[in-house]
């Protein structure tokens, strides 16, 4: 049977599947980070104003970090109004933790895809971008 209700089921198993696969991707990055030595503090932050996929600590450093399952550069695969939330939604977590206040911040991407090592784009993008 073809129609709606099927329809609507396909594409329920395809987010699921998306979501599924989004989640392993963050669970490879979060142990490349390890593998790193950076800490993780935080993983899938939601915020009113935006979401971030980990949040590790190396030293003095914060990196925010967003996590894509697929192929690509930087560029393509994060877009300003992403870029945005991911900025707006650090600043908010930041002002939670008063104790990470005076640490550097960076904003990193990590794109997972196909059969590649992870890719760590360290800098990908800047608050001010």
């Amino acid at each position: 049977m073809t129609g709606p209700i099927g329809a609507s089921r396909e594409s329920k198993r395809q987010k699921q599947k998306a979501e599924r696969y989004g989640r392993a991707a963050e669970s490879l990055a979060a142990v490349l980070l390890r593998l790193k030595r950076y800490r993780l503090i935080a993983r899938d932050l939601r915020t009113p104003v935006g979401e971030i996929d980990l949040i590790a600590q190396r030293g003095n450093l914060v990196a925010f970090v967003e996590v894509k399952a697929r192929t690509g550069e930087a560029t393509e695969v994060l877009s300003a109004g992403q870029r945005r939330r991911i900025v707006r939604a650090a600043e908010l977590f930041l002002a939670s933790r008063p104790d990470l206040a005076r640490m550097d911040v960076r904003f990193d991407l990590i794109i997972i895809g196909g059969r590649r090592w992870p890719r760590h784009i360290q800098a990908a993008f800047r608050a001010d971008d």
